[in-house]
């Protein structure tokens, strides 16, 4: 690895492109990654869930996934919007058991009836794609009821803060702000503009500000212009939808009976950020919870944030019983680091390689407006890219678009099977050639704990340890365990000592780092600073008295701040393997204005200084790249951008149809889920589970199943803009009348995994991925338009559309791919393993 690396990050850094499928230990690979000065690197969020996160950090400071939960304890009524059982799985199940047992409602909005959706009071059948028209239908019923929280807007949000009016001003249809960068409001107590964190100000939402001829108005002035119009009437999206206007009714009356009328008050004095003090804490007892269904779409970012919109109006979040954030969250995105991209020989990178954008100004781009990424996150392409684009990184390293690399590295990222788009089309370009015979991606390392489906494409194999033969830490600079009410972080440590020649690819990258001299991986005499991994863990400050590790510091009697302590991992294990400090009870709730919990926050290391800030539902940074668009900006975005800037960055969330909506041949909307067990692949050596889910058909509705004919054991012929699979069907009648859907991570390859070759997972197992593509069909203009979300570049799996047909039943799963080189024996009949610390 040396040998190859080495030359590279002398010459030229950017020819490394380095992604991990594994991000809970990525505060460590991007550090490593930074050293190496390469700024090709990200995990997996860009396929995964980035609409969902960044939607919601730019918003309020955080989302669902690990960055909250719902008040499990108090909450009324619960509502999942696309979640499958996989996400989050054993916390939500815990938690509706919770719910269940209080006698709480729980409604399920999903195409697919299955786990949570299953066991939820009611289902909502959705059409696939449409999930911000339904949400912006229920936030017009209610704002037209009059039931939104205006005290909360009023106090907690952007919502009383002055747009800019002025359309021949630069900053038209921004937040108008004081010499000192401070939003206005108009205080009303004199009528007149005051920064909206003045201690005192009581900021007016019917304030509107005329000045120089033109009339300022306040955000929520905005909202009632926008979602207020028959446009988002539940008359006028049921059909889009796929829910009755009276059903869509019914729902935003119970939302709103609930949070009004059945509020939650607790006796608990605050002091919020202006300095005024409360005597008690209002709650909503609505909360919500949302994943890959809404955010996998190329419209999912606005429709997260339209999600978040509602919340927010409903005055139900960081509130009793509503949705509440878990630290190190919530953080405002002007608090996370901006991207940086500037790689210079044998340097280090100027900076993390991922972050928030706040406008044109922060983009990766060269004086051509090229990107300076291969995977093109944060260029004009997908701006506020804060996850990367991993999904796009060999399709576009094979096109040389941007740029060529030298060599791909990756960790347990199954980029030639079930985590890619256009698996077939992937696999090839995994292996092709140039007009000299040489590989166009030229070296691929790769570690992996299991012989998947992408060992088998790597030049370079360091094989990895599993869970229990090896150190971990489940961090705070991460993802880490924790709670509401409490700040926690975890470790694994070795219960099994490895039978085969295997090393964790952590301790690989720290004796990796020192070899190549890295800079936070080597002493000053140039020796390698980290042993392993276990090491890096105890002694790594990432600043002075931060480390990947909270508890137990100095010697042993610091939380939160404190120098490295070498025994802080004997502490953890004699503690059960996790730390924990729980939030005082009057910093419990309102944590982004109540200054108990930022108080608290800086002494446990999670800020340096309080920083309290506001919800904004009019998002700037989009609003910045439209004036680009329109000419107000230095930088502008190439021409053909200009009116999709139009159509989907507007700064109040909006819903637009997904971009596959333009072909009308394909109509069916196709989905895939992920079992409860399979986060990504890692359960597919398991032999109990192989029992439960070694195989996985085609899920069919009634509706579908009656028209084509299909009988049980049929197959069909699948069909998209792509291409073409064959596998079996199952009739499924709590399913949304006109989508079809499949686990995923379920098939496999022949040779993979060390499976027979005839095995259930490779023979009656499929991927729909094979239909999917990375790219959308050509428009004719030379350019190649992702398959993905605009703002962001998460890609849009769920946005597959296709054709269905029963054919004759084939002898296996098509397309079957020939069997791929396994380093490894078939799997022995009994395994051995030594137990012990």
């Amino acid at each position: 690895a040396t040998s190859i690396l080495k030359p590279i990050r002398e010459s030229d850094p950017t020819k490394l492109a380095f992604f991990t499928g594994r991000d809970q230990s990525q505060s460590f690979t991007s550090f490593w990654a930074q050293g190496f000065g390469t700024p090709n690197y990200a995990a997996h969020g860009g396929f995964c869930s980035v609409n969902m996160a960044a939607a919601g950090i730019y918003t309020m400071g955080g989302a669902f996934w690990e960055f909250g939960q719902p008040d499990w304890d108090r909450t009324k009524l619960f509502m999942l919007f696309g979640v499958a059982e996989d996400h989050d799985s054993n916390p939500i199940k815990m938690g509706l058991g919770k719910l269940k047992k209080r006698g709480a409602r729980v409604i399920g909005v999903n195409p697919i009836r299955t786990g949570y959706n299953a066991v939820a009071d009611d289902w909502v059948g959705i059409t696939p794609g449409t999930d911000g028209l339904f949400i912006l239908s229920l936030v017009h019923c209610l704002m037209k009821a009059g039931k939104i929280d205006l005290d909360y807007l009023a106090r907690l949000t952007d919502a009383p803060c002055l747009v800019n009016a002025d359309e021949a001003s630069d900053e038209f249809g921004l937040i108008l702000r004081d010499e000192a960068g401070k939003a206005l409001v108009i205080d009303r107590r004199t009528g007149k503009p005051a920064a909206f964190d003045s201690e005192g100000v009581e900021p007016d939402l019917s304030g509107s500000w005329r000045h120089a001829g033109f009339t300022h108005r306040p955000v929520l002035h905005h909202m009632a212009e926008r979602y207020l119009t028959d446009e988002y009437a539940p008359e006028t999206v049921a059909s889009k939808v796929g829910i009755e206007a009276t059903r869509i009714r019914a729902i935003a009356a119970d939302i709103a009976r609930v949070a009004f009328e059945e509020a939650i008050e607790l006796d608990r004095e605050w002091t919020d950020f202006r300095g005024v003090k409360h005597k008690k804490m209002v709650g909503r007892p609505v909360a919500f919870h949302a994943m890959r269904g809404i955010s996998a779409h190329s419209n999912g970012f606005q429709t997260c944030r339209a999600l978040h919109l509602l919340q927010i109006i409903l005055g139900s979040v960081e509130v009793p019983g509503g949705f509440r954030f878990k630290p190190p969250y919530p953080k405002p995105a002007t608090a996370h680091p901006k991207p940086h991209g500037n790689a210079q020989p044998g340097k280090p990178l100027d900076g993390p390689h991922l972050g928030f954008v706040h406008g044109p100004d922060d983009l990766l781009i060269n004086d051509d407006n090229t990107a300076k990424r291969i995977d093109k996150a944060f260029s004009w392409d997908n701006p506020m890219s804060a996850h990367g684009m991993m999904h796009m990184v060999i399709s576009n390293a094979h096109a040389g678009d941007p740029y060529k690399i030298d060599t791909l590295m990756m960790y347990m990222a199954n980029m030639s099977w079930n985590s890619s788009m256009n698996t077939s089309g992937v696999m090839q370009m995994l292996t092709d050639t140039d007009e000299n015979g040489e590989y166009v991606i030229p070296n691929i390392i790769y570690s992996d704990a299991y012989s998947s489906e992408m060992v088998a494409y790597a030049d370079l194999i360091l094989p990895d340890t599993t869970y229990l033969e090896r150190h971990d830490c489940i961090s705070l600079l991460d993802r880490p365990i924790c709670e509401a009410e409490a700040a926690a972080d975890a470790i694994r440590w070795p219960v099994v000592e490895p039978d085969r020649d295997v090393r964790g690819f952590q301790s690989v990258l720290c004796e990796l780092g020192g070899m190549l001299g890295l800079p936070g991986f080597t002493n000053e005499d140039g020796s390698q600073k980290y042993a392993d991994y276990a090491d890096y863990i105890q002694n790594h400050e990432r600043k002075p008295g931060i480390g990947p590790l909270a508890g137990w510091r100095g010697n042993g009697d610091e939380h939160g701040r404190g120098a490295p302590n070498p025994d802080q991992i004997e502490k953890y294990k004699e503690n059960g393997s996790f730390w924990i400090s729980h939030i005082p009870e009057d910093a419990e709730f309102y944590k982004p204005w109540n200054m108990a919990y930022q108080d608290w926050a800086v002494k446990t290391g999670i800020f340096d200084a309080p920083t309290p800030y506001i919800f904004t539902l009019w998002c700037e940074p989009l609003r910045k790249f439209q004036l680009a668009a329109e000419g107000k900006h230095r930088l502008s975005p190439p021409e053909h951008l200009k009116e999709r800037y139009a159509e989907t960055m507007d700064p109040l969330p909006v819903w637009y149809p997904p971009f596959s909506d333009a072909d009308q041949r394909f109509t069916v909307h196709a989905l895939t889920q992920r079992p409860m067990a399979m986060y990504h692949s890692w359960g597919s050596q398991n032999a109990w589970l192989r029992q439960i889910h070694g195989r996985n058909p085609l899920y069919v509705p009634t509706k579908l199943w009656e028209t084509n004919g299909f009988a049980e054991g049929d197959w069909a012929r699948v069909t998209s803009p792509h291409g073409e699979i064959t596998v079996p069907v199952v009739h499924m009648a709590a399913l949304n009348e006109n989508t079809i859907w499949t686990w995923n991570a379920i098939g496999k390859r022949k040779g993979a995994w060390a499976l027979d070759e005839d095995a259930p997972e490779v023979t009656k197992g499929f991927l729909l991925n094979h239909i999917i593509h990375e790219l959308l069909p050509s428009k004719g203009d030379g350019l190649r338009w992702a398959n993905s979300d605009p703002i962001t570049g998460q890609a849009a799996w769920f946005d597959l559309r296709v054709k269905i047909e029963k054919v004759a039943a084939p002898q296996e799963s098509m397309p079957a791919h020939p069997a791929q080189k396994s380093p490894v024996p078939k799997a022995p009949e009994n395994v051995k393993q030594k137990v012990g610390s």
